[in-house]
Parts: structure tokens; sequence; C-alpha cells
């Protein structure tokens, strides 16, 4: 395709998906199915299409103009990243889902949708900011990190051990605990790695990462409001002043969650690189099969999770 059908293609898409958002909020204030009840899936997949469209249009890098096939992938690794932390729910008990639909394929499908785009928002919004020049001339003094490696992992397996055992105290440090246990991992790996650019001075990409963060959640707090089936808040002596459903320091936990789940990926990704390196070809499609494996049967025990213990209310049809 040429650069000029190209860019006719995204500006199409563009023009599209904000018509298409525009009708699907009027549909939302009037309450009409589907978009009432999917308004946030509807909301966020048309500003990822548009975002990604924007920068292929102006032949910025975006994961998916970088590597289409990445990007694909990074839809079922969304939905994988994001069931962690709806596992961890069943004990912290931070958040309820209400008025979902009642037939489980339908919920089940809405959960999929939903939590598919996590990664490929925070990272268009990531790559948006960079594009516009946000934090291109910050600079840090070197931080010297080797020695501190283990500590960080520990710490990182601390954080994430607390809030199983102490949850209303110590449920914040969800957000932070893969930071510090996987990032060493990647570092040591020659992945891309956060200690590495503060190794470096280099830490914008850090702020853009904690910045997309808190747009992603000034949104998801938005869309979530405005949509027929939602989740709530539960948060213990933390849950006063409310914008959305959001707690107002609620908030402060977007920024560290889009590093996590940029930690997260890179760790994911290191090691699909170690195996494709490493292992024959045979025992690739075998170690293929089973995280694929894996990830549905993961998938579905936590989506019944979800059901027992996070649901709590039902709506029919839609």
């Amino acid at each position: 395709m040429s650069a000029a059908s190209s860019g006719t293609v995204n500006r199409c898409l563009m023009i599209g998906t904000l018509l298409f958002f525009f009708l699907a909020t009027c549909a939302m204030l009037q309450q009409r199915e589907p978009f009432y009840t999917w308004f946030y899936s509807f909301a966020w997949w048309s500003y990822i299409i548009f975002v990604e469209s924007f920068l292929r249009a102006r032949r910025f890098s975006s994961h998916l103009s970088a590597s289409p096939s990445r990007f694909l992938l990074l839809l079922p690794l969304s939905i994988t990243l994001w069931l962690l932390f709806e596992a961890y729910n069943f004990r912290l008990q931070n958040w309820h889902y209400v008025d979902l639909p009642s037939s489980r394929g339908l919920r089940w499908f809405g959960f999929a949708l939903a939590y598919a785009t996590v990664l490929p928002a925070l990272f268009a919004t990531r790559n948006l900011l960079d594009y516009l020049g946000w934090f291109r001339d910050f600079r840090l003094k070197p931080i010297r990190l080797h020695r501190s490696l283990r500590l960080f992992q520990l710490t990182g397996a601390g954080m994430l051990l607390l809030p199983l055992l102490l949850p209303t105290i110590f449920f914040p440090l969800v957000w932070l605990g893969f930071i510090f246990l996987l990032d060493p991992l990647n570092y040591r790996g020659g992945a891309d790695s956060i200690l590495r650019d503060l190794e470096q001075g280099a830490p914008r990409n850090l702020c853009l990462l904690l910045l997309s963060g808190l747009l992603c959640g000034g949104f998801w707090e938005c869309w979530n409001f405005w949509a027929g089936a939602k989740w709530i808040y539960t948060v213990p002596y933390l849950g006063f002043f409310k914008i959305f459903e959001m707690p107002l320091l609620g908030f402060l936990g977007f920024p560290p969650f889009a590093v996590e789940c940029y930690v997260l990926v890179n760790t994911f990704f290191l090691v699909l690189t170690r195996i494709q390196q490493e292992v024959s070809y045979r025992a690739r499609l075998a170690t293929y099969l089973l995280l694929g494996l894996g990830a549905v049967s993961f998938a579905a025990v936590v989506f019944l999770g979800i059901d027992a213990f996070t649901v709590v209310s039902f709506r029919g049809g839609n």
C-alpha cells in the first residue's frame, strides 16, 4: 500500500471511530442496547483505533505499525495480565461488578473484550505522549543499581505477599510489586527495563508511562461511570471523595499500574525470545501450545471466580 493510500485509510479510520464514539455515546445516554451495557468497551476500542490511526497517519511509531503481530499478541496477553489482578481481588475485595449480563457466554465475552483493551490503551497513550514531545528534555543523574537488584526483587516479593496476608492494610502494594520483582530480571536479561533507563539517566519512558497511566485511569473511570454494566469500589479507609466511582486517592494507583504492565510485558517477551533462541522448533511449538492452554485455563478459572466472588448483580439480556 502506498504512503498516500495508507494515509487516506488512517484518516478514514480516525473519522469513522470519532463518529462511532459519538453515536455510541448518544445511544448510551438514551440507555439503548447494546451501547448502554457495553459502552465501556465501545469507548475504549474507539479510542485505541483512533490513536493508532492518528500515529500511523503521521508516520510515528506505534505498536500496530511497528509490529502488527506483536500488537495482536498484546490482546490475549492483556487479558491474562489483568486477570492476575482480578485473582488478587478475590482476596482484596477492592472492587465489584454490578448489572452484568445474566448470560454467562455473553458476560465472559464482555470480560475478554474489555480486558483486552488494557495494554493497547496504555501503550497507545504512551506513544501519543511521545509524539507530542512530553518530557523530551528531561534527564536525571545516572543511578548505579547493580548491588540493589536482589533487594529490589525481595521487596517486590514482599509487596505481592503482604496484600494476601493483610489485605485491608497492604492492598495498595499490589500496584507496585511486579515492578520491583520483575524489572531486575528484565535488566539482567537485556530486555527493555526501567532500571536500565534510570542507570543511564534517561527517565523519559518512565514519566511517559506514569502519565499515560493517570490519563487512562481518568478514561477508565469516566467510561465505566456511564456504562450500564460497571464496577464499583469497596476500598478500606480510602473510600472518601469519589470522582466517578473511584475514591480520589485511588487515582494514585494508575501511574504505577502502567509501569507494572510495561514491566510484565517486557518479561513475557524476554521469556518468549529465550524460547525462540534456545529451544528446538518442535519443542517451541509444544511450549507455545502449553502456554496457550495454560492462559485459556487460567482465564476460565478466574472468570468463574469473578462470577462467584466479584459480580454482585446481574441483569437480563444485553
